[in-house]
């Protein structure tokens, strides 16, 4: 079967006169590093390659057996303080998670999918600073697990690099530090001892960035610590290629004793980045209790509010199915020339997360702007926060009055059959997170697809490897889910049109604001 890129659908049918219709303002196209909100926790995400290691540097910081931190290939670790130890697996298709025991002998429990996150509470008085979140090894993270990991420590603050000395950087392990270079995030470094221990210096003569030797140190005739020797030569490959983290703090972990600097460190970091993100944000927002007046002439504002919800609806549509055809593509190459079609449900299920990510971001900027343009028009002038706030509050309010406005907080599941099913509830959201978010403020839940165990169950099935089978079964699960998406999109801005369109035309009867 020849396979091509999906084709676009746009289930409105209202593609044609689109010239015509107000402008949506720019999209997010891409998944960029997010600027911590004020409300977000404090988190620090451990990156690194296999083999560094990683899972005993963590296990050192927080006091705990590296057995503890052991999770499905895939899945992301979040550990948290609690006064009593819990452990729990969070899997898409389920409303509650799966609890077992915190324990060091405690058997995990049989699932039918990797679990998107397991979470660990322990009483360790380091988690009261941060919540720590170790992430699958960056070889395994591809493109899409690449574009989760950016978000995720946008929102946290702090980014943990663990390299072993006899490990080099990868080009995208290069990029993804380029990319958190650019953002207010904070980024700290850990060696740990290679397979043969701390690399070994020839001939006991130590080089700088230029290649040229280093006498020995006074009253150490010949002495060469080869543990700083080689923390300075990775920060040295580090800064070649990204000079933006030349003030980035590195840390030798070698033991306990060894890591205590690096948890001084974080907790500094914690302390001061919690002030700022504490004062980031007024108690009370400017016309958050403010008597706010209509304008005397407010326009043709419900008949451009009506043309705006349509054209956001059908660009973000459009955006959808053009990285829905990515991911096919990018589904085929796996099949081919990667792991075959084992990995086709962990491939899929990383590329759904990242989808819902970027779908989540452009209805929120889109809908931001949607109300910040309709209740200008209606006011007269560009809306404060605490305004703007309050009116997301009673559009958010009167969606309970619409039947088509119920059910928002559904999960997309993508079945065996390369079809796609739906489960409700703010709990089955969460449990597709990876690292979840603080609460939203924003008008409606977040979009959230990914892939049931059934998928898992086919597609690992010894002696199912069809290569032909495998890439007609993604392309018509990936078009299954354009059409939900499609449809699901277009809902969404329908419903907060009408909702929208009570406030403000409350607002415009009554003369003044009534949210």
């Amino acid at each position: 079967m020849q396979q091509g890129p999906l084709p676009s659908l746009d289930s409105s049918g209202d593609m044609a006169g689109s010239a015509d219709l107000p402008s949506c303002g720019p999209l997010p196209t891409e998944l960029d590093v997010p600027d911590p909100r004020a409300d977000e926790p404090l988190g620090v995400v451990a990156v690194g390659p296999a083999g560094a290691d990683r899972r005993a540097v963590l296990a050192t910081l927080v006091g705990l057996d590296p057995v503890m931190l052991t999770v499905p290939a895939g899945s992301w670790l979040v550990v948290r303080h609690a006064k009593v130890p819990t452990r729990a697996a969070f899997v898409p298709g389920y409303r509650q998670p799966h609890s077992y025991g915190a324990d060091r002998d405690a058997a995990g429990p049989a699932l039918a999918r990797p679990p998107r996150r397991v979470e660990l509470s322990v009483p360790e008085p380091l988690l009261r600073h941060f919540t720590l979140i170790d992430t699958p090894d960056t070889g395994a993270l591809g493109v899409a697990g690449v574009r989760v990991l950016r978000d995720a420590v946008g929102r946290a603050g702090a980014l943990l690099f663990v390299i072993a000395a006899d490990q080099a950087f990868t080009a995208q392990e290069l990029n993804l530090l380029a990319e958190v270079a650019a953002a207010p995030v904070e980024v700290v470094f850990a060696v740990t001892p290679g397979t043969a221990g701390w690399a070994p210096v020839a001939d006991g003569v130590a080089t700088d960035d230029t290649g040229a030797s280093v006498p020995p140190a006074a009253g150490q005739p010949g002495d060469v610590d080869s543990v700083a020797v080689t923390v300075e030569a990775h920060r040295a490959a580090l800064l070649a290629a990204v000079p933006s983290l030349a003030g980035a703090r590195w840390f030798p972990v070698d033991g306990a004793e060894a890591a205590a600097d690096l948890r001084r460190a974080l907790v500094g970091w914690s302390a001061t980045e919690g002030l700022q993100r504490a004062s980031a944000e007024p108690p009370v927002l400017p016309g958050q209790h403010d008597r706010v007046t209509v304008a005397a002439d407010p326009g043709d504002w419900s008949e451009r509010l009506d043309r705006q919800t349509r054209s956001c609806a059908q660009r973000i549509r459009q955006h959808l199915a053009l990285e829905l055809a990515n991911i096919h593509l990018r589904a085929v190459q796996e099949i081919v020339f990667g792991v075959g079609c084992a990995g086709l449900p962990d491939l899929l299920d990383r590329e759904m997360a990242a989808l819902s990510l970027l779908a989540t971001a452009q209805c929120d900027q889109a809908l931001r702007g949607i109300v910040s343009d309709a209740t200008a028009q209606v006011l007269g002038a560009a809306p404060a926060e605490g305004v703007r706030r309050r009116i997301v509050t009673a559009v958010q309010y009167g969606l309970a009055d619409h039947r088509a406005g119920r059910d928002l907080d559904r999960v997309l599941l993508v079945t065996s059959t390369a079809g796609v099913a739906g489960l409700t509830g703010a709990e089955a959201i969460d449990a597709l997170a990876g690292y979840p978010t603080a609460a939203r403020d924003e008008v409606l839940p977040p979009v959230a697809v990914a892939l049931s165990g059934g998928c898992w169950q086919q597609w690992r099935t010894p002696g199912n490897d069809d290569h032909s089978a495998a890439r007609a079964w993604s392309q018509r699960a990936l078009r299954e889910v354009e059409l939900e998406l499609s449809r699901e999109i277009s809902r969404r801005f329908e419903v907060i049109r009408l909702s929208l369109h009570v406030v403000l035309s409350d607002a415009v009867d009554h003369g003044i604001l009534l949210a």
